[in-house]
């Protein structure tokens, strides 16, 4: 019996259907690789905003390290600058531990070093003094120290500043007694020269009166300690003040001289200042010793005895370097004429002075 044949739509479906298979694989292999083209794109892209944000990160840690490095510096120099202006000037420091300040600046075993220890323990234990303000070490220090505590214990005028208007007083040298050769008076490390000295001379010694009304007339020990802090800070007053006290100075060893011309009695601290071949009277003081003051020399001690007279203080000087001898302690003037105030200062050297705290 003959095998049936298939129906004629049937062999021709069969016939169909592998180009229709090829035909299904050909759109499903395009459609995969406009997919992996796609991805491809996507990832580039994707790759390549990473790598650009990567860099622009990379660039902004590099200029913000630079900015952080750049800003720390100009704050640094800042903080410097301020500290150098707001605390390194203060000419007179604040108060430190004494023995600290001692430990600190006497180490080691020499023979002196010995010495400065056992004086500062002395002056702790035995005098009282706690604490030191250190004092800028120029050839005004001594000056500055007696000044300073003049105004931070608010003291009062010399009795004789009261009577006399000290303003005046470069023009009565002048034109009372006839000292012309103020002229050659020098202002410190300024060196000045010209002719208007008895301008410069008036506008210092009013400042040293102004300042000295104010300071005596405040009650309240803190503020006067607050507008010291200030007053010491500002170098250009500090030397007004500083030539305004050797002026002071010279009008009282000129007013002593003219007293021994007369053959008036006067202070042992003058006759001695006299019978010095520097100074046997006022012109050779001035031009061998005081001229020199806050230039290329400070004080000497006969000088002390002069400023202290003057301005009617006693200043007991507590001199380390003395220590175990009779002159460890001295006053200037040794026998004050009353009973003037006192201030203490202490010095390592009879150079540089400090401010002792009790």
């Amino acid at each position: 019996m003959a095998a049936q044949r298939s129906p004629p739509r049937a062999r021709a479906r069969e016939r169909e259907r592998p180009g229709a298979l090829a035909s299904g694989n050909d759109q499903v292999h395009s459609w995969a690789l406009v997919t992996s083209h796609a991805l491809d794109t996507a990832w580039g892209i994707a790759k390549g905003l990473v790598m650009l944000a990567v860099s622009f990160l990379v660039a902004a840690l590099c200029y913000f390290r630079r900015l952080h490095l750049h800003v720390g510096h100009r704050l640094k120099w800042w903080s410097g600058y301020l500290q150098r202006k707001f605390k390194r000037n203060l000419s007179v420091e604040a108060e430190v531990d004494l023995l600290s300040y001692c430990a600190r600046e006497w180490k080691g075993d020499t023979p002196r070093a010995k010495l400065m220890r056992k004086a500062y323990e002395e002056l702790f234990w035995r005098h009282h003094i706690k604490c030191v303000r250190q004092v800028k070490r120029d050839n005004y220090d001594a000056l500055r120290s007696v000044l300073f505590q003049i105004f931070s214990q608010g003291l009062s005028f010399p009795s004789w500043m009261k009577e006399k208007d000290i303003v005046k007083l470069p023009e009565k040298l002048l034109f009372s007694q006839g000292c012309n050769w103020i002229q050659q008076y020098s202002f410190g490390p300024e060196n000045y020269t010209g002719s208007n000295v008895f301008g410069k001379l008036r506008k210092c010694v009013e400042l040293l009166k102004t300042q000295w009304t104010e300071f005596s007339g405040i009650k309240d020990y803190h503020k006067r300690g607050s507008m010291c802090n200030i007053l010491f800070s500002d170098a250009i007053l500090e030397y007004k003040l500083y030539e305004a006290l050797k002026f002071i100075m010279l009008y009282q060893v000129t007013e002593a001289y003219e007293q021994m011309k007369m053959k008036k009695v006067i202070p042992s601290l003058f006759r001695l200042l006299f019978s010095r071949e520097t100074s046997s009277d006022p012109l050779s003081f001035m031009m061998n010793h005081l001229n020199s003051v806050g230039d290329t020399c400070g004080l000497e001690q006969i000088d002390m005895f002069i400023l202290g007279y003057a301005l009617e203080v006693k200043i007991k000087v507590f001199r380390l370097f003395k220590f175990n001898s009779r002159d460890f302690e001295v006053c200037y003037p040794e026998e004050p004429l009353r009973e003037w105030p006192q201030i203490s200062l202490l010095t390592e050297n009879d150079r540089h002075y400090h401010v002792p705290v009790f």
